[in-house]
């Protein structure tokens, strides 16, 4: 190991040679004494050194002066006591810094490894070893400390707090310099605040009773948890701080009884078996420990700035967000689940169930607490419908009965939200923009739905009655019955949405029976046509008990052309069929000559004068279509027919 010289004689004058004149008397003692005598010597000289180093003036000049000239006293003295051992065969500076850290005497420790440090040569490298060894000591001492008694534990933290204020103020000094010098960030003191803290972090989280929640967790082991932290483990935080305040180590206790509680709490709100019960527990826990008006674990906080209270709201904090992110996440599934494609859809008050419960949980803890409940709540019902209009774009699809019965359920689901929001509004304190959002979206969605129902229902009414009346079974009736028990699994028949969605359906089923019969008519030979009156006796039975049965009472206000057109053809003479004429021309303004053309060309021995007398009553009754009227033929096309005087098919 090198050793450091220094010209202690040119520095010392005349007290050189009477230190040397004694140096040659000692030479006649023991050993031991002559050693005993020299360090006793120079550790008083040292002591006055170290005195004027730590001095500080206001003046800022002056300061820096002192401080160079006390860098290159203590260099000096360094020096020469180094110099000195040589001479006498005594151990060199680092062997003494070692002895130091081994006995505990950081302080101390700490200005001998400073001093090595500014002596130039290889003491640099030689101090970063040393700083080293000095923080792994100081924080074995506290672990150890940690565990043993009060006393041991206020020697030990004094110990260990010493070196952490010399660090400190040897930061000060270089930031004060007239240089403005930064210490390097590779300066191992620099580390030894955040070493401690994390040693005892380390500590007391270890310390924290073991709970970790899983599935099968219920509220009451929590809340036997959140007990035993206030009765066991935060009075050993609070008797404990009394030792760190005197230590001056207070803020970093502090941090660390902050990060461990954290660590703790957010471990028992981000579990994914946490439920909002239960994070509403650990929120309410250490809301009730803020307003107690106690720092918890540092004893009662002198105001809203002790480093306590601010940990404290910080969890509080952190503890609310998880909180309404649990809050978020199961309204969210459960909204999902409720509208699943292959569930029944549930009932409004289930749903205002699932969107309101938590805000009522939260308002007996905070009124603030109930509004941002609230709140997510309702964000998390609009994220919902913004996701289910994507999904309704997939049923789209979808055509058949199976487009069928996947749009009259989705359609009832929007029936559904619809009335929830309704409600919703005058229970929880929806923003103007919220309303008109959720709103848009029922509308525009439940629009395009629909839509696509009727087209879908066109579709398969059309394609089934092309050849109805030349079939024995074209499968009309299996789309009524299907129709039918759709329908009438539909919950919410009272609503006007329920009520316009059947009359639509047997408009449309009507106009395209029509469509039908009035395309076969006119090619049918006279025994067909009789086979086409007796179809048509038995459709309309049909359609009456369909309709009906969706529909109740209110069934019998539907316009009902088959009806209509079967008495003009069943009617027995003619003065009977000019009377039947008058209700289709009243019911249905719209109605063209070749539609009452093909009608009558169904109806049997009709004489040719009839069928103009016929016609001309129908020139002289019709009138122009209003625009609120039932316009069921106007978009009717019949193609050319039997000729009334050729009795030729002509177009």
């Amino acid at each position: 190991m090198k050793k450091i010289k220094c010209p202690y004689g040119a520095s010392m004058g005349r007290g050189h040679k009477r230190e040397k004149g004694a140096g040659e008397n000692a030479k006649m003692l023991p050993k031991a004494k002559e050693r005993e005598k020299q360090e006793t010597k120079w550790v008083d000289k040292l002591k006055c050194s170290v005195s004027n180093l730590v001095e500080t003036v206001s003046d800022r000049k002056k300061a820096a002066v002192k401080k160079d000239k006390s860098k290159n006293e203590a260099g000096n003295l360094l020096e020469m006591e180094t110099n000195m051992k040589e001479e006498e065969g005594e151990m060199p500076a680092e062997e003494i810094i070692r002895g130091l850290i081994e006995q505990g005497k950081f302080s101390q420790a700490c200005l001998y490894i400073s001093r090595l440090e500014q002596s130039g040569n290889d003491g640099v490298g030689k101090s970063e070893s040393l700083y080293t060894l000095l923080a792994e000591r100081m924080l074995s001492a506290v672990s150890k400390a940690l565990g043993g008694s009060d006393e041991m534990l206020l020697q030990t933290l004094q110990s260990v707090g010493e070196p952490l204020k010399w660090q400190k103020q040897k930061k000060e000094e270089w930031l004060s310099s007239e240089q403005g010098m930064e210490p390097s960030s590779t300066w191992r003191p620099n580390f030894w605040g955040k070493d401690l803290e994390k040693e005892l972090t380390q500590y007391w989280t270890a310390q924290i009773p073991h709970f970790i929640p899983t599935g099968d967790t219920d509220e009451t082991a929590l809340k036997q948890h959140l007990s035993q932290l206030e009765t066991t483990f935060l009075p050993k935080l609070e008797h404990r701080s009394g030792f760190f305040k005197e230590a001056g180590l207070l803020i970093p206790y502090a941090r660390c009884c902050h990060a461990s509680l954290s660590s703790h709490f957010s471990a028992l709100t981000d579990s994914e078996h946490c439920t909002f019960s239960q994070g509403l527990l650990v929120y309410e826990w250490c809301l009730k420990a803020y307003r107690r008006g106690s720092g918890m674990w540092l004893g009662h906080r002198q105001s809203s700035e002790h480093i306590d209270v601010q940990s404290l709201m910080w969890i509080i904090l952190k503890t609310e967000e998880k909180l309404l992110a649990v809050a978020r996440k199961e309204v969210g599934k459960a909204l999902n689940e409720a509208f699943d494609a292959g569930k029944t859809p549930c009932t409004d008050a289930a749903i205002i169930q699932i969107l309101t419960e938590k805000t009522k949980a939260a308002h007996h803890i905070s009124e603030s607490l109930r509004e941002k409940v609230e709140a997510v709540c309702l964000e998390e019902y609009l994220s919902f419908l913004d996701s289910y209009e994507n999904k309704v774009k997939s049923l789209l699809q979808h055509d058949g009965f199976h487009g069928i019965s996947s749009s009259l359920r989705t359609i009832e689901n929007f029936c559904i939200l619809r009335n929830v929001w309704y409600n919703l509004t005058y229970l929880c304190s929806a923003s103007t923009d919220q309303d008109v959002k959720i709103k848009g979206i029922i509308d525009r969605t439940e629009d395009k739905i629909t839509e696509h129902l009727l087209q879908t229902v066109t579709a398969e009414v059309k394609g089934t009655l092309k050849d109805h009346f030349r079939k024995s079974d074209s499968g009309f009736g299996r789309i009524l019955e299907f129709l039918q028990q759709s329908f009438l699994v539909f919950k919410k028949k009272k609503t006007e949405k329920y009520q316009g969605l059947v009359k639509s359906v047997n408009n449309i089923i009507t106009e395209e029976y029509v469509q039908a019969l009035l395309a076969t008519s006119r090619k049918s030979s006279v025994r067909r046509r009789r086979q086409i009156v007796s179809k048509m006796e038995e459709d309309h039975r049909m359609l009456q008990t369909t309709f009906k049965e969706c529909l109740g009472p209110t069934a019998d206000a539907l316009k009902d052309p088959i009806k209509i057109i079967l008495g003009l053809i069943q009617a027995p003479d003619a003065e009977g069929t000019k009377i039947a004429l008058l209700p289709m021309l009243s019911q249905f303004p719209d109605l063209r000559e070749e539609h009452l053309s093909a009608v009558l060309d169904i109806k049997e021995s009709l004489r040719q004068e009839d069928r103009i007398a016929l016609l001309k009553i129908f020139h002289d009754n019709c009138r122009k279509p209003d625009i609120e009227s039932n316009l069921l033929f106007e978009d009717i096309e019949v193609e050319g027919g039997m000729c009334a005087r050729c009795c030729c098919f002509c177009s």
